[in-house]
């Protein structure tokens, strides 16, 4: 139990995080706090009205079959990796444009004294 507790809350913890964060960095908030903090809100009920319908669901679908409970699971599954692609489209093509964009050389880290650039 508690392995497949840790299988299924971990990924649905760091999805959660993952959108809640991703969320709160966009320019619509203008670092409002109340409104972050409702939008990481409705994130968490959603998922909890996903934890509380999935069972409803099987215990209905079951009555028919086990197969039927699988098939319901798999395209779960699908739909939310669906709903999930645009954000990894958007990271994967953000993960590309910067390793296209050359490293800064080291020369251009290192500090520069305001004395150093005095003298010929």
């Amino acid at each position: 139990m508690f392995v497949t507790g840790m299988l299924v809350n971990g990924p649905y913890a760091l999805i959660t995080t993952a959108v809640s964060a991703d969320l709160g960095t966009h320019s619509s908030l203008n670092g409002n706090s109340r409104a972050l903090a409702t939008v990481t809100a409705i994130i968490d009920g959603t998922g909890s009205i996903g934890a509380a319908v999935g069972p409803l669901l099987t215990g209905y679908i079951s009555a028919r079959s086990w197969s039927a409970v699988f098939t319901m699971l798999m395209a779960s599954a699908l739909v939310a990796g669906l709903l999930l692609s645009r954000l990894v489209a958007a990271e994967v093509v953000a993960k590309m444009e910067s390793r296209r964009t050359p490293a800064p050389a080291a020369s251009d880290l290192l500090p520069v004294s305001s004395s150093s650039m005095d003298e010929p």
